[in-house]
């Protein structure tokens, strides 16, 4: 089997790392596998892609009325006889779903990763993304998603009655995280004794960083042995002179994208994520698994993310109060501390065997 994955670009993110790791474990099973990157661009994953040996990467913009490159892309699926495509952009998947229906390829996936629109939104934007959304609808074999939000939020009166319509979970290797035992604080000249709060993703509006910096400036006011710690894309270079304006440099260390997140997690005494929007959180499941004390907002991903029983802990991702005295909470108390940590039932509920054959079933199977 030959098949193509469709991505914007190769940078470290929850998708990126996503369908690394699938490929890392799965790439075997297929013939050739196409990464094609829709920005034109790659990213940082790129030499880990291109260690699997089967593995090629495309890099060719494709735009939102992009005749030409559709065209060019209709030529690269019959001359590389792509059997399967998996586009993972949302609704933006449609018009690469058409093209792969007109150059004759039986397996057409759609993988959406976010739980809304990542725009802003105008009357052409709003036209525009109802045209895709119905292209992805008209034209995919499957439908998929990471969280039941998605489809609720782009498919609401469809998903429950097409069997074409699927939730498959993040799947997390646990051990890859478990297995490590050493932390940061000494490279981060943060005391043993200190108590450090941290986040892990790129800088985006989605990820709350502004909320996680007004929690930041009163709990260290309060508390001279708290420090925060925050790395990701853009997160060092957005935040940096800001946090120097606050005089808290010192308190408040930021840095961009790392390779060693089981060590910065293992730094941390709670897990820190206010998301406004999700798909489903791999980052706040990383921190999971690795047993940190997680303080989250309430949004519905999120909510599909935690046990049930523990959403009462979940806050609105505006609430800075409640998640001020949540916080101190977990560093007053270890009791506390203690009915905030999902390790095993993060371990148990995304299995990344379970999920990554779930995924792979789901692309070999051609309906009739």
């Amino acid at each position: 089997m030959n098949i193509a994955f469709f991505v914007s670009g190769l940078d470290s993110g929850g998708l990126e790392n996503y369908l690394l790791r699938f490929l890392q474990y799965k790439h075997k099973s297929f013939s050739n596998i196409y990464v094609y990157c829709k920005s034109g661009r790659g990213g940082q994953l790129e030499p880990q892609f291109l260690e699997l040996y089967n593995v090629q990467i495309i890099k060719k913009y494709i735009g939102y009325f992009d005749i030409k490159a559709l065209k060019q892309l209709k030529q690269i699926i019959e001359q590389n006889e792509i059997d399967i495509i998996c586009d993972f952009t949302g609704n933006f998947a449609g018009l690469i779903l058409r093209t792969a229906r007109k150059a004759g390829v039986k397996k057409r996936v759609s993988f959406y990763r976010g739980a809304t629109d990542h725009f802003k939104r105008d009357p052409l934007r709003r036209l525009y993304n109802k045209w895709v959304n119905h292209l992805t609808f008209k034209n995919a074999t499957d439908i998929l998603s990471n969280s039941k939000a998605a489809f609720n939020y782009f498919y609401p009166n469809n998903w429950k009655t097409d069997n074409r319509f699927e939730v498959i979970y993040n799947g997390i290797d646990a051990t890859k995280f478990t297995s490590e035992q050493y932390d940061l604080r000494s490279e981060f000249n943060i005391p043993s004794d200190a108590f450090v709060v941290g986040h892990t993703g790129r800088f985006n509006e989605a990820k709350n960083h502004k909320t996680i910096l007004l929690v930041a400036e009163r709990l260290i006011e309060e508390n001279g042995d708290i420090y925060f710690i925050m790395c990701g894309n853009g997160v060092k270079i957005n935040l940096e002179t800001h946090i120097k304006k606050m005089n808290l440099q010192n308190r408040i260390l930021v840095f961009e994208n790392r390779n060693d997140i089981p060590k910065f997690l293992n730094t941390m005494d709670c897990y820190f994520f206010p998301s406004i929007t999700e798909g489903q959180p791999n980052a706040l499941i990383e921190a999971m698994v690795m047993g940190v004390p997680a303080v989250a907002s309430d949004i519905e991903p999120i909510k599909e993310s935690i046990p049930k029983e523990k959403h009462e802990f979940l806050l609105d991702p505006l609430d800075i109060n409640g998640f001020i005295e949540i916080i101190r909470k977990i560093y007053l108390s270890k009791d506390f501390a203690q009915k905030l940590i999902y390790k095993e039932w993060a371990i148990n509920n995304f299995n990344y065997t379970e999920k990554f054959e779930q995924f792979y079933q789901r692309l070999k199977l051609i309906r009739k």
